[in-house]
């Protein structure tokens, strides 16, 4: 007696004991999605870099040593267009008062509680530079503004050049207890920005800033979640409705997602790890790739139902078709995904370990869950319909007629937009991660444009010994350094205590214009300072710019806002500069901008490593697979080509590959290699088990397999369009071309494979 093989007693099994599989599947799911109870989320940007991250350390390092640099920035925007008016300084005076309630504050600057130093005989009188606008006569407000408009600390800081725009910098110690901190400080400057603007309706305010940039990282896939899984639920549910014709089959394929995605999201929460902005659209990703399996399964079933087999049959029939294929696609699609983990951003890895796990799952319950479920399910089928329509007949009719046109117009195709690649560039964005639509967008925009930048870069310069910074030569050579910092075109700012150190030096000396410059000795330097700092009002200390010991300072420049081309650019240009003028001190720099400037770069390099051994695992296992080196070297062709077409059209499309747009090469080489998986599968069975010759295997698999192949990519296709509007540009521009490297993928596969495999497969 023949043994029976592994997928045989499977595919009994689950028609025989159906309700013992859904039993057990059932407790494994459930034992799995009970993570998601643990499954937290991380909203800070500095998720997007691991801890071993050099330009992370640099980052914290400065952070650890001086107050941390995470601010809400309200930017007043009068109607008028002059902050100083009594009535724009009144308002700006209560938002400084109203901004100490904001969570977590730690500081508050403005023009109007700006330390404003002056001389009265022998003694230094610090203040508020501004207390009762109201009170202030015309000379006095022309007063304020020409100190204003000359002070290197306000300029472009906390006022624009003409004084038409201001600013008030609120900074924030978040403990990092909570992902949701961010969200409290945004929503407490909210409250507030409402309420100035209705007591002073001639103000508009902006907001910007660190916090409200993490804020926006935190509402992003909020939003996405909320609105673009359902409609993509939607979505699947009418393709798979209009193309399956069976109600039960459609509900079938949507339980089988539910459970994919929340067995996943558990067993990833079940691990200790928390979703981020980058590895939310998981959830998406997963509902898209569940359908391929089930719709390859149920269309065969269906078909074998059409064709009068009893249900039980045809289920089994479909299942043993099926389980090569499926399990093929399904590990080389886990393949392309697990190869994120070469990515330098966690988010990233995050994303393809989470779906791969999906991938995986949906597989087991394609050839468990699914036989068993419709096995209990009363489906109903047409007995005069059927899905191997004749559509398919007539393509397949056309692909071997025109055999040759297409294996040359689509070759010379592949290579022409293959070799439009090189029109990308590596270059981000930080402020671009978020579409026009989105408030911290619009605001950031507009701050760039009115007054400042949003992007920084910081510098801790050490002395050497503990009270060095208050060494003239030391102040020199940061004044030096501040000089050459603001002749750079890409400066707005350069926050230095260098110039607190003028200004004292001109107030210690009458006021007098000509000694506007450095202090000559130390002791007087220090005792400048020891005196200024004994007058500042809590809150607005030196900390933010001096260490404990005084032995060291930080210089913050604060730049328009920059591509990673650029900041890459200027960093190069800085550390030339450094080694030149001022090789003897020690010197760090950091800052956000830079951090994601360089992840960029790098994650190229790793994401390119990781898709060629992905590449490798997939050639070999369609290799074994097929048994044949032929057919798998031929596989390869239709599943390279999607990759360097979609780039070359990115190319003409955008020309701007970003950290999201980066990831898309190894994650469409899993998930392209699908539909040529199933393909061959069929093309293969026909020749070895019907012993057809190549013609009539190419159009058995165009019947048994073509509408599966038009439907799995269908929704692939509108899944990842889905993503497109998605308001974190990151995730949209990933969406977008991973829709065309799909796009293209069918077409080849449908229009460009059988040519091939008529061309170069010619042993019969």
């Amino acid at each position: 007696m023949q043994k029976k093989s592994l997928v045989s007693r499977l595919a009994l099994m689950t028609t025989d004991h159906p309700w013992w599989i859904l039993f057990l599947v059932l407790i494994a799911l459930a034992l799995a999605s009970a993570g998601i109870a643990k499954l937290g989320f991380k909203s800070d940007y500095r998720v997007f870099f691991s801890p071993e991250n050099p330009q992370l350390q640099a980052f914290n390092s400065i952070q650890d040593t001086y107050n941390k640099s995470d601010n809400v920035l309200f930017v007043i925007e009068p109607e008028a267009g002059d902050v100083f008016d009594p009535s724009v300084l009144q308002a700006i005076v209560e938002l400084t008062k109203k901004s100490w309630q904001i969570a977590f504050a730690s500081r508050v600057d403005s023009i109007t509680n700006f330390q404003h130093t002056k001389a009265e005989g022998d003694d230094l009188m610090v203040a508020d530079l501004v207390t009762e606008p109201a009170a202030l006569t015309e000379a006095q407000i022309q007063a304020l503004k020409t100190i204003a408009l000359n002070e290197p600390l306000l300029v472009n800081r906390l006022s624009s050049k003409t004084g038409h725009v201001a600013g008030v910098n609120v900074t924030v110690q978040l403990p990092d207890k909570s992902p949701w901190e961010a969200m409290e400080v945004a929503a407490n400057a909210r409250q507030i920005a409402a309420e100035i603007e209705a007591r002073y309706p001639h103000v508009k305010l902006h907001l910007t800033g660190a916090v409200m940039m993490n804020n926006a990282f935190i509402e992003s896939p909020f939003h996405d979640n909320t609105t673009l899984v359902p409609i993509m639920t939607a979505l699947v549910i009418a393709v798979l409705w209009f193309s399956l014709h069976s109600i039960t089959a459609t509900f079938c394929v949507i339980l089988i997602i539910v459970f994919s995605i929340s067995a996943a999201l558990g067993l990833f929460a079940w691990q200790g790890s928390v979703l981020s902005q980058a590895s939310a659209p998981a959830p998406i990703i997963i509902l898209t790739m569940t359908v391929a399996d089930c719709v390859h399964f149920l269309v065969k079933m269906l078909h074998n139902m059409r064709m009068s087999y009893e249900k039980k049959t045809a289920i089994q029939e479909s299942l043993k078709t099926n389980f090569q294929p499926m399990l093929l696609t399904s590990v080389t699609t886990a393949i392309g995904f697990l190869s994120l983990n070469f990515s330098d951003a966690p988010p990233y890895r995050d994303l393809g370990n989470i779906v791969a796990m999906g991938v995986v799952i949906a597989f087991f319950l394609t050839v468990t869950f699914l036989p068993a479920l419709t096995c209990v399910l009363p489906i109903r089928v047409n007995l005069k319909g059927d899905l191997n329509n004749v559509y398919m007949k007539h393509l397949a009719a056309f692909v071997i007629r025109r055999r040759k046109p297409l294996l040359l117009v689509n070759g010379l195709a592949a290579i022409v937009f293959t070799c439009l690649t090189p029109l990308n560039e590596l270059n981000d964005e930080l402020v671009k991660y978020f579409d026009e639509t989105v408030d911290f967008r619009q605001a950031t925009d507009f701050l760039n444009d009115n007054m400042s930048g949003m992007y920084t870069v910081e510098f801790a310069i050490h002395s050497g010994d503990a009270g060095g910074i208050n060494e003239p030569g030391f102040l020199r050579k940061i004044d030096q350094m501040a000089q050459w910092l603001r002749q750079q075109p890409e400066t707005v700012h350069v926050n230095t205590i260098s110039d607190t150190f003028k200004r004292l030096n001109k107030n210690m000396h009458g006021d007098d214009d000509a000694w506007y410059k450095l202090p000559e000795q130390r002791d007087l330097a220090a005792q400048y300072l020891l005196l200024y700092e004994m007058s500042l009002p809590y809150g607005l200390d030196l900390n933010d710019q001096v260490n404990i010991d005084k032995s060291a300072t930080r210089v913050i420049a604060t730049l328009h806002n920059l591509s990673s081309i650029q900041m890459l650019a200027l960093e190069e240009r800085i550390i030339g500069w450094l080694k030149t003028n001022l090789p003897e001190l020690k010197i760090e720099m950091a800052s956000p901008g830079l951090m994601f400037s360089h992840i960029g770069k790098r994650n190229i390099g790793s994401l390119l490593l990781g898709t060629l051994l992905a590449l490798v695992f997939i050639s070999l296992i369609l290799v074994a697979a097929f048994r044949s080196w032929r057919l798998g070297l031929i596989s390869l062709i239709p599943n390279l080509v999607p990759a360097g077409v979609s780039f070359g059209l990115w190319g003409l499309i955008d020309g701007q590959i970003n950290l999201g747009v980066s990831i898309v090469a190894g994650m469409t080489l899993g998930i392209v290699v699908d539909d040529t998986v199933h393909f061959i599968s069929k093309y293969r069975q026909a020749k070895i088990v019907k012993s057809l010759n190549n013609q009539d295997a190419i159009r058995y698999a165009f019947s048994t397999v073509g509408v599966a192949m038009w439907i799995t990519s269908a929704v692939l296709i509108a899944g990842f369009l889905v993503l497109n509007f998605s308001h974190f540009t990151v995730n949209s521009e990933m969406g977008l071309l991973t829709a065309i490297t799909i796009s293209v993928a069918l077409f080849m596969d449908l229009l460009f494979l059988p040519p091939l495999l008529l061309w170069l497969d010619k042993k019969d």
